[in-house]
C-alpha cells in the first residue's frame, strides 16, 4: 500500500478519520485487492507518523463500514475492494440495477405518516392541495445496508402505498398495485455530505463517513410525477453511474 500519507493535524477532521480516507482511497484505486492482507499496526504508525492507537481507531472504523474485516488469530483484511454501481437512468429500478452485482437486494419500511407536504414537496409532486404519504425505507445488498431513502406521494392518487411497500419491499411493485404500471426518472440532482445522525445508524456507518444524497422526480407515463424522493447511498458501498446501461 502506498499512500501520500498527507496528514492535516488541527484541520477540523480528525486524523484518524484521515488516515482512514485515505486507506479507503487506496482500495479504491486498485492499490489493495480484495483479500488482502492489512499491514501491521506499527507498520502503518510509522507510515503515517501517528500512534498505534490512532491507527487502530481507523482501522476500526473501516472494519464498521465493510471496508476492512476482521479475523480472529490472522489479522485484518481488505473485505471488498469494488464498490456496487448504481446506474441512474429513464428507468431507474433499485433490484434491476443490482441484480447482476449482487444475489440478493431487500427493500424494507423504517417508518411512514401522513403529512402536510412543505412547499419543496409540493412543487416536485405538482400538487397545490391535499396530504402527502412520507415512507422512509433503507436497501441491502446481501444484507449489506447500502441505502436509505425518504419518499413522498401523493396521498390521493397512492393511498395504500404504506401497506403495499411493507408488503412488496418495492415502490415498483406497490405501484403496480395502485395502476401505475410504469414510470420514468424525470430529473435527478446527486451532491454529497457527511453522514448525519440517522445515516451513522441504519447504514452501519462511523462519524465522519461520506454519503452520496440523489434527489430524483419521477413521473407516471403522461408526465405527471408520482414520487420525490432523496436517497443517501453509503460512499464507501456504492458508485453512481449516469445514462444508459452498459457493458462495465
Amino acid at each position: 500500500m502506498r499512500s501520500s500519507h498527507l496528514i492535516t493535524r488541527n484541520s477540523g477532521v480528525a486524523v484518524w478519520r484521515q488516515i482512514a480516507d485515505q486507506i479507503r482511497g487506496d482500495i479504491s484505486a486498485g492499490k489493495m485487492a480484495s483479500g488482502v492482507r492489512m499491514p501491521p499496526e506499527v507498520e502503518l504508525a510509522t507510515r503515517f507518523s501517528v500512534n498505534r492507537h490512532t491507527i487502530r481507531s481507523a482501522i476500526a472504523a473501516l472494519t464498521k463500514e465493510g471496508v476492512l474485516r476482521a479475523e480472529q488469530g490472522r489479522g485484518t483484511f481488505v473485505a471488498n475492494a469494488k464498490k456496487l454501481t448504481y446506474r441512474i437512468g429513464e428507468r431507474t429500478r433499485f433490484s434491476e440495477i443490482l441484480s447482476t452485482q449482487v444475489r440478493e437486494t431487500k427493500g424494507i419500511l423504517l417508518g411512514s405518516s401522513l403529512e402536510e407536504p412543505t412547499a419543496e414537496v409540493a412543487s416536485a409532486l405538482g400538487m397545490h392541495s391535499g396530504m402527502v404519504i412520507r415512507i422512509d425505507t433503507m436497501h441491502t445488498a446481501d444484507n449489506n445496508p447500502i441505502s436509505c431513502a425518504t419518499s413522498w406521494f401523493d396521498a390521493a392518487r397512492v393511498p395504500n402505498i404504506i401497506e403495499d411497500y411493507r408488503a412488496t419491499g418495492s415502490v415498483t411493485a406497490a405501484f403496480k398495485r395502485a395502476g401505475i404500471d410504469d414510470y420514468l426518472r424525470q430529473s435527478t440532482i446527486i451532491g454529497a455530505r457527511h453522514a448525519d445522525a440517522e445515516d451513522l445508524r441504519h447504514l452501519k456507518l462511523s462519524p465522519g463517513a461520506i454519503v452520496i444524497v440523489a434527489t430524483a422526480v419521477n413521473v407516471d407515463m403522461d408526465g405527471r410525477p408520482v414520487e420525490y424522493a432523496t436517497t443517501h447511498f453509503s460512499a464507501d458501498r456504492m458508485e453512481i453511474a449516469i445514462g444508459r446501461q452498459s457493458s462495465l
